[in-house]
C-alpha cells in the first residue's frame, strides 16, 4: 500500500510539472532580447552581423523542427495547431501533447493500481488523454469567440465614427486595437502588426478570418473587399453590417431560449447514467467490483460487464448525437 501511495504521489508531481511546463510559455525577457537581436541583425550593414542574424534564425527554426517527438504522433497537426491558435494562448503542439501524455499516464496508472485490466486501463487513459485537452481547448475557443462576437459590432461602430470623421481605414483599425478590450482589440492589433511589416490589408484580414473561423468577421472581410472593388460609402456599409450582426446575435439568443428545454433534457439524459454509476461505485465499491476486475472473457481482455458498459456507452453516444443535431440551428 505504501508503494502505491508513493507511486500516486510521484505521478501527481509529474502531472503538475507537465502542466507547469505546458502553461508557462516563453519567457518575456528572452523573447524581447531575441526580437531586439533580430532587429539589429536586419538593420546592420556589416556582413558579420547579417551572417549572425541568419544563423540565429536557422537555429531557432531548427529548434522548433526538432520538437517532434510527441507531435509526430498527431495525424493532422495543421488542424490541431490552428485550433490551439484559436484559443489566443501562447501554447504549442508540444505543450498540448505533453499535457495529453501526462493525463494518459496518470489515468492509466491509477486504474491499474485499482486492479483493473491493463487493456481497459489503457483504453480509459487514452480516451481521457485525447478527450480532456480537446474538450478544454474547445471551451476556451467558444469563450473567446463569444467575447469577440459580442464586442465586434461595437468595434464596427467605432470604425464608422472614425471613417465619418475623415480618418483612413488603417488609422481607424489602430484606434479599435487600442480602445476595444478583449479579443477584438487583440485581433485588430495583430492585423496592424502584419500591415506594418509589409503585408496587405486583404492578406492580414484573411489570416485573422481563417484563424477565428467566425461568420461575423468573414462578413467584415467580404464587405471591405467588395467596397474596395466597387466603391461607395464604406462608413454606411459598415454601419449596416453592425446592425445586421446585432440582429443576428438577437436571433441566436431567441433560438437558445427556445431550445433550452431540449438541451437540458439532453444533458440530464446523457449525464444521469454516469452520475449514478459514480455514486454507486463511491457508496458500495464491492457491488461494482465485477465491472472493474471481473474475469476477462478473452475478447480484448475485457470482462463481460465491461463489454456491456462499452456497448451501452456507444448507443448512448449515438442518442446524444442525434439529440444534439435536432437542436442545432444554423443562422
Amino acid at each position: 500500500m505504501d508503494s502505491q501511495l508513493i507511486l500516486l504521489i510521484v505521478l501527481a508531481m509529474s502531472l503538475v510539472g507537465i502542466l507547469a511546463f505546458a502553461l508557462s510559455g516563453p519567457s518575456p525577457d528572452k523573447a524581447r532580447q531575441r526580437r531586439l537581436a533580430l532587429i539589429r541583425g536586419r538593420h546592420a550593414d556589416s556582413p558579420d552581423a547579417i551572417l549572425e542574424a541568419r544563423m540565429r534564425k536557422a537555429i531557432s527554426n531548427r529548434t522548433t523542427d526538432d520538437m517532434k517527438l510527441l507531435v509526430s504522433l498527431i495525424p493532422n497537426p495543421e488542424n490541431l495547431a490552428k485550433r490551439i491558435r484559436m484559443t489566443g494562448k501562447k501554447w504549442t503542439l508540444s505543450h498540448y501533447m505533453a499535457v495529453s501524455a501526462g493525463i494518459f499516464v496518470t489515468i492509466t496508472a491509477i486504474m491499474v493500481l485499482r486492479d483493473n485490466s491493463l487493456l481497459f486501463a489503457l483504453f480509459v487513459g487514452l480516451a481521457a488523454g485525447l478527450g480532456l485537452p480537446y474538450w478544454f481547448t474547445g471551451k476556451l475557443i467558444a469563450k473567446r469567440i463569444g467575447k469577440f462576437t459580442k464586442n465586434f459590432p461595437d468595434a464596427l461602430e467605432l470604425l464608422v465614427r472614425g471613417l465619418r470623421s475623415g480618418l483612413p481605414i488603417s488609422e481607424t483599425m489602430s484606434i479599435v486595437a487600442s480602445e476595444v478590450p478583449g479579443p477584438v482589440g487583440e485581433e485588430f492589433k495583430l492585423i496592424n502588426e502584419r500591415m506594418k511589416i509589409g503585408k496587405t490589408m486583404d492578406v492580414s484580414l484573411q489570416e485573422t478570418a481563417d484563424r477565428l473561423g467566425t461568420a461575423e468577421f468573414q462578413f467584415f472581410v467580404i464587405t471591405l473587399a467588395i467596397q474596395r472593388e466597387t466603391g461607395g460609402n464604406l462608413a454606411e456599409t459598415l454601419s449596416n453590417l453592425a446592425t445586421v450582426l446585432r440582429q443576428r446575435a438577437q436571433m441566436k439568443l431567441k433560438i437558445k431560449a427556445m431550445s433550452s428545454e431540449s438541451k437540458a433534457s439532453a444533458y440530464i439524459i446523457g449525464s444521469l447514467p454516469f452520475i449514478v454509476f459514480g455514486l454507486i461505485t463511491y457508496i458500495n465499491y464491492d457491488y461494482m467490483a465485477p465491472f472493474f476486475n471481473g474475469d476477462p472473457t478473452g475478447l480484448m481482455g475485457l470482462s463481460l460487464m465491461q463489454l456491456i458498459g462499452l456497448g451501452g456507452m456507444g448507443w448512448m453516444s449515438i442518442g446524444v448525437f442525434i439529440m444534439s443535431q435536432m437542436i442545432n440551428f444554423e443562422i
